[in-house]
């Protein structure tokens, strides 16, 4: 990973979650139903679930899309776990997220009724991906209330906010010839 991601030993048991609690970035321990897990779960949930699109599609632009939209989860989700990760570069990729979309946008009918989430297989996995950044927003918008966060909370939110656009564009995107509307 980039230099903004300190590395740290890991290993794939401990033993240590097994009564419930977790470790935070800084060693600091938390019930793993604590808001703060949440939040970086549901983003890490989402991480995995454009992983799975990319198993399906094979247009390399879009690929490439998805991988950096990887790599931005993992540095929302060190921010997350408790780490200074510097991610003032997402305020850029809000603004290279919205150029997609308005790309995508200019190649489909114009939206005028609601989209229902079937068609295609890749386009149902982009309107999953859509719904579980939604509520990794969410829990995100929450975690960041309950614990009154404000350091970063604008250039996460938003992110996952126009990621989530993104998505549904992407979804109606790989289901031009199928979309199916109410």
């Amino acid at each position: 990973m980039d230099a903004g991601i300190r590395n740290v030993d890991m290993s794939i048991y401990t033993k240590t979650g097994d009564g419930g609690m977790t470790s935070l970035y800084g060693s600091k321990r938390v019930l793993k139903s604590d808001l703060q897990i949440e939040a970086y779960g549901s983003v890490d949930e989402l991480s995995s679930y454009l992983g799975l699109i990319m198993a399906k599609i094979n247009n390399a632009t879009d690929r490439k899309l998805l991988t950096e939209i990887q790599t931005d989860l993992y540095y929302i989700m060190a921010v997350l776990a408790g780490s200074d990760t510097d991610i003032s570069r997402l305020r850029d990729k809000v603004k290279k997220i919205e150029h997609k979309i308005d790309k995508i946008a200019a190649k489909l009918p114009k939206l005028n009724r609601f989209i229902l989430p079937q068609g295609s297989e890749t386009a149902v996995f982009f309107h999953v991906a859509r719904t579980v950044c939604r509520r990794a927003e969410r829990e995100v918008v929450r975690y960041f209330e309950e614990m009154k966060i404000e350091n970063w909370k604008l250039e996460i939110t938003q992110y996952l906010n126009r990621l989530s656009d993104l998505l549904f564009m992407l979804g109606r995107l790989y289901n031009k010839e199928r979309e199916s509307v109410v």
